[in-house]
């Protein structure tokens, strides 16, 4: 066997007589490493070259076999190297205590050279396939980690489209909806949330209009004021967006379906479609009611100008515990440069 593709065994002891006959032994047939105390044997252990079994002593000064082993045990660098204890003590309760700290086999000293090549072999062929193994369930884990993550953005994409789709109709730019994302994820962090599920609420909030799809032209587009049986039109948009959206088991649509069904109720119970009232409004319908109505204001329409920041927030917060929530509404303003630089950066 050349010495390149040897497999290494690492015998300790810290009797010099039983390392010869071990080493002899082992000689033409492994790379034979040694440690006379436990000591020396974890710092072989952890080195960069660790052993690819270990021959332990039980009886040694210091710090025993079975010290040695917990500790190896313990270690994720180290807990998966076959561990064999070499031991004169025959007691079968010594058998069972090493096993149960981890230890792959016992052989009782006085060695013999077949009995103790035999177990090397079987618990180094052990080992090989579990790493073999375990190295196929991390590729195997790596793949699938891949494909969740690509189907993911792609479903995240698809949402982003779907949400700048209804937006084209009556928004050229289609803007909108990005800047009001940017809104919806500042204002969710601000308020506690992780970056994922802020993440989670701004993707989601780009669906919020996705029922204008189903509004005609003629109402949708008018460049004057509704009457209440047009505004009553428009107000499906809520019900037909949840219905395009549908009952899903994606998160992400779970969590659009309640935005286009949620983002026009009030806290004070006078929004539709629903007539929900203060926390019975999911949260993702309370951040994307302030983020919508900021950028609606602060935009301009065929209908109206183009408010600025200071009037429309002074509104906001005139709105604070009637329709909108009056715990965002404070962290939305405290928000305001980082809102200002998102209105700078995505223009119409």
């Amino acid at each position: 066997m050349s010495e390149a593709i040897r497999k290494s065994i690492l015998v300790v002891d810290d009797a010099q007589e039983n390392i010869d006959v071990l080493k002899e032994i082992l000689k033409h047939h492994y790379t034979v490493m040694v440690a006379t105390s436990g000591r020396l044997a974890l710092k072989a252990a952890f080195s960069p070259k660790p052993p690819d079994l270990i021959l332990l002593d039980v009886m040694m000064p210091d710090m025993d076999g079975h010290e040695v082993c917990r500790l190896l045990k313990a270690d994720e660098r180290t807990r998966n190297i076959p561990v064999i204890f070499v031991t004169a003590r025959s007691e079968m309760e010594d058998e069972i205590y090493g096993f149960s700290i981890g230890a792959e086999d016992y052989i009782i000293k006085p060695v013999s050279a077949p009995t103790v090549l035999a177990r090397i072999k079987t618990h180094l062929a052990l080992y090989d396939r579990s790493r073999h193994l375990e190295g196929l369930v991390q590729d195997r884990t790596a793949d699938l980690l891949a494909k969740s993550r690509e189907l993911e953005e792609t479903r995240l994409e698809i949402t982003r489209c779907l949400g700048r789709a209804a937006e084209y109709r009556d928004n050229e730019t289609g803007m909108h909806v990005i800047r009001l994302g940017f809104y919806v994820r500042l204002l969710a962090c601000k308020a506690g949330l992780t970056d994922v599920e802020a993440d989670q609420m701004m993707s989601a909030s780009i669906m919020h209009d996705i029922g204008k799809i189903g509004i005609p032209d003629n109402i949708l587009l008018k460049p004057a004021k509704l009457v209440p049986e047009e505004f009553e039109v428009i107000k499906q948009h809520a019900q037909i967006g949840a219905d395009i959206i549908g009952e899903q088991t994606s998160e992400l649509l779970q969590l659009s379906r309640l935005t286009a069904l949620t983002h026009h109720e009030k806290w004070n119970g006078k929004g539709y479609p629903l007539g929900l009232k203060g926390e019975a409004i999911p949260l993702v319908g309370r951040l994307t009611a302030i983020a919508d109505i900021f950028d609606a204001l602060t935009s301009a329409r065929p209908y109206k100008e183009a408010w600025d920041v200071d009037k429309a927030l002074d509104w906001i917060q005139k709105e604070a515990g009637e329709t909108l929530d009056p715990k965002l509404v404070p962290l939305f303003i405290e928000l305001r440069q980082e809102v200002e630089e998102i209105m700078q950066t995505l223009r119409d």
